[in-house]
């Protein structure tokens, strides 16, 4: 009979994540994940792989981590603008976290739409609020979350690696701004593509 592992497939998960949150992913390395643990390398592989498969359960826990920290927007009006700013504050708070979920480079490109299905059920309450608050079409819905959602990443982009900071009033205005510029085209019916031509 094989000897038992000396740490759990959990206790690795919470200390694979911890060494993230701390570092961040890359520092994730089986040695020295393994001496965070107290032991070798060798167990971590008794549950697991590869590292590629410690990273995806750690990217899971980030991602709960994110959803509970989300979570308390419905207690807010409008809900949607509070999922903006919680987002962006999980970003300069969990820059870390935020790098693991929406920073990091995938083998193949992917549109929109794939990267929809992985933000979870939030982006499903989100457009489930839209439609209802805001009196929209699930398509206007979706077309208004994708917008408003490319800049609020943005703005966690630039508080994530540290490039630019905002006070929470800049990031209330520069979120609302964003919002009703979006929706006041959408609902006026003459959203349309603007060519660009070359002057000479």
């Amino acid at each position: 009979m094989p000897p038992r592992p000396k740490c759990t497939k959990e206790e690795i998960v919470k200390a694979a994540f911890e060494m993230t949150r701390e570092k961040g992913i890359e520092a994730v390395a089986a040695r020295e994940l393994g001496k965070r643990l107290g032991t070798s390398a060798t167990p971590i592989f008794t549950h697991f792989r590869n590292m590629h498969e410690v990273e995806l359960e750690v990217r899971k826990l980030a991602m709960k981590e994110f959803e509970e920290y989300t979570a308390g927007a419905l207690d807010f009006t409008p809900a949607f603008k509070q999922f903006g700013i919680r987002m962006v504050q999980f970003a300069k708070e969990e820059p870390k976290l935020f790098r693991v979920l929406y920073m990091q480079k995938h083998e193949e490109s992917r549109n929109f739409e794939d990267l929809f299905t992985e933000l979870g059920d939030t982006a499903v309450l989100c457009i489930e609020l839209l439609q209802k608050d805001y009196d929209l079409t699930q398509k206007e819905a979706c077309l208004l979350f994708r917008q408003v959602w490319m800049h609020t990443f943005s703005v966690c982009v630039l508080e994530a690696n540290n490039i630019c900071h905002f006070t929470d009033e800049e990031i209330s205005e520069i979120l609302s701004m964003e919002f009703q510029g979006e929706l006041i085209l959408i609902r006026s019916g003459k959203y349309h593509l603007v060519a660009t031509d070359r002057i000479n």
